[in-house]
């Protein structure tokens, strides 16, 4: 069975983002997503896969939910058209990272018994929000801050919670 967790950057007013962009530019953020996820299968939503500015990610399995199928298959990708069979597809994976956008997140925030959060220490206007987090039901088990530098615009922290 495959490590199932979700992985987002939130904002302080939960906003994730805005014109099917990131509302900010975290360099640190990236290269933590990035170090995380490489080796691992991702799953994302069809306007999250389209916001990828090189489309699949590398060195990762890139699972795409959409109601309409194409050849992603073809272009280094697989698509699945429900989160069950996007988890069939990682049956031998060891770890799966649900990667947005919003109603990915919504779907399986009750599904998952991790989440890896970096919160943005600022509110952003933003057209999509990450759901709220019921914080009675998940325990922080790793807690890193982290202050705005030359390199990264804001505050911000890289938080793990496991489901109690």
């Amino acid at each position: 069975m495959s490590k199932i967790s979700i992985i987002a950057a939130v904002a302080d007013n939960y906003a994730i983002g805005k014109a099917n962009n990131l509302p900010w530019h975290l360099p640190a953020d990236l290269k933590h997503f990035k170090q995380l996820t490489t080796g691992h299968a991702i799953v994302m939503g069809k306007r999250t896969f389209e916001s990828l500015p090189k489309g699949p990610l590398p060195n990762r399995k890139n699972i795409v939910l959409t109601s309409i199928m194409s050849e992603g298959v073809n272009k280094g990708y697989y698509e699945a058209d429900s989160f069950d069979d996007a988890l069939f597809l990682c049956d031998h994976e060891e770890q799966v990272f649900i990667m947005g956008g919003a109603t990915v997140y919504k779907q399986c925030i009750d599904k998952v018994d991790y989440m890896y959060i970096t919160w943005i220490h600022k509110d952003f206007a933003a057209d999509t929000f990450f759901p709220e987090i019921d914080f009675e039901k998940w325990e922080e088990v790793k807690h890193e801050n982290h202050d705005a530098d030359d390199q990264n615009q804001f505050a911000y922290t890289f938080s793990e919670y496991k489901r109690k």
